[in-house]
């Protein structure tokens, strides 16, 4: 890559010793970093290397991640059954810095298109709450596709502005991740045209001031004794370093526990940087918990459902709202007038008075919950079929059942008569 900006080339090297100005500025002839970070709600990271279609190195950072070297990842069917996901190696850096566990509280503000927000949702293991925040609609939608296609249960997913959601939640929550919009340096390679065309200093100027006011909302969201990891995916001392002095002058009661920079000539990852700040100072709050609201038909045509597809009782709270059931988490507070896109698991919908199960109640199961299932091997036909939204046989009772890939959920699927009717949304089938 030739064509760096020249304004970049003269800060990078005052930022950089001399001695590793070769070093860093070779890394722009070189291809992306490619990674895929394995999804525990799924298999261990141990089971998938024993499965795993790809040759994996281990990323030292997350012991879930792997670089690797295959460019179609999302083309793969344990893609599709959210096995795993695709995420570039040093970005898989800054979740663990806060260290999440089964039954917190947590907040990730800037979520969009899911990486590092499905990282910490991984790690809880589907107890507690996470709420995944994007302002943006449109790349919301990605992030619960994302959240979806992974199986998490214990989500809500928001579309708010940073100051709107701290009005909902001050002092609430236990762990905080602020991936902010940056000037996007590190991903020069990886989005070329977008990332060089938009970078100037006057832009890194703009991300700057952003990225203090996401972060002092953060700060009114934290509770006394809560961690808070600020990252970026940029090389610029205005966002990185710099802003996390200004942070800590403008608010005492931050005090930084750690801050790390990746750089490509010096790590298998493309550049990152992470800030861990905990709350010392302040309150705690326990805002009003979500109730079932389901209304009497609803749940009976739900449970009626239930008992035939499920071998046990597969949701506790029933959440309905505009004609759509949900089964709320087990931790869910009331989200107010937030624009939110999906909490808990969307179980369907009753329609005539019969439920008709959606296909994130699907990518919620596990194949041993589940009464009726047609488990297709990785080199079955019928797979690739199946994920391109085709009809395929299979010798399995009536009714509906979940198709899986190798014991991975891909989707419903209706029995009748030794056809398996297809029910994988179409916007979502693989494309021929």
């Amino acid at each position: 890559m030739t064509n760096l900006p020249e304004k970049f080339i003269e800060r990078m090297k005052k930022q950089l010793p001399s001695c590793e100005w070769e070093a860093f500025f070779a890394c722009y002839q070189e291809k992306p970093k490619k990674g895929l970070r394995v999804n525990p709600l799924r298999l261990s990271a141990a089971e998938f290397q024993k499965i795993s279609p790809y040759a994996l190195t281990p990323v030292a950072w997350e012991k879930n991640g792997f670089s690797v070297e295959e460019e179609k990842l999302g083309a793969h069917p344990y893609h599709f059954a959210g096995v795993y996901y695709s995420q570039e190696p040093s970005a898989m850096c800054a979740a663990p810095l806060l260290e999440v566990k089964a039954g917190e509280i947590v907040l990730d503000l800037c979520s969009a298109p899911g990486g590092k927000g499905t990282q910490l949702a991984a790690e809880m293991g589907g107890e507690g709450l996470i709420v995944l925040n994007e302002p943006v609609f449109s790349r919301a939608k990605i992030l619960s596709q994302n959240v979806e296609r992974l199986g998490i249960k214990n989500a809500i997913v928001t579309c708010a502005k940073p100051d709107e959601l701290s009005a909902v939640f001050p002092e609430c929550f236990d762990k905080i991740l602020i991936d902010a919009p940056c000037s996007g340096e590190g991903m020069f390679k990886k989005n070329a045209e977008e990332a060089l065309s938009e970078w100037s200093e006057e832009n890194i100027a703009l991300c700057a001031a952003r990225q203090a006011e996401i972060l002092k909302e953060g700060a009114k969201m934290l509770r006394k004794g809560g961690r808070l990891v600020y990252s970026t995916c940029t090389f610029s001392q205005e966002e990185d370093e710099g802003q996390v002095r200004d942070y800590l002058e403008k608010h005492p009661e931050m005090r930084l526990l750690k801050q790390e920079k990746l750089y490509p000539h010096k790590v298998a990852g493309e550049g990152h940087f992470a800030a861990l700040f905990e709350k010392t100072d302040g309150g705690e709050n326990q805002p009003r918990a979500k109730r079932g609201n389901a209304k009497k038909d609803s749940e009976k045509a739900y449970r009626a459902f239930e008992k035939e597809f499920f071998i046990s009782p597969f949701a506790d709270s029933l959440y309905e709202i505009g004609g759509a059931l949900y089964a709320l988490p087990s931790v869910c507070y009331d989200w107010g007038s937030l624009q939110v896109l999906r909490v808990g698991v969307r179980l369907g919908e009753v329609k005539n008075g019969r439920f008709e199960p959606d296909h994130s109640l699907a990518m919620s199961a596990k194949k041993s919950q589940v009464r009726k299932v047609l488990d297709l091997s990785l080199h079955d036909p019928r797979t690739e079929k199946f994920l391109r939204g085709e009809t395929v046989e299979g010798e399995i009772e009536n009714g509906w059942c979940l198709v899986c890939v190798d014991g991975f959920p891909l989707g419903l699927g209706k029995a009748v008569n030794g056809t398996i009717k297809n029910h994988i949304p179409k916007g979502i089938r693989k494309k021929a």
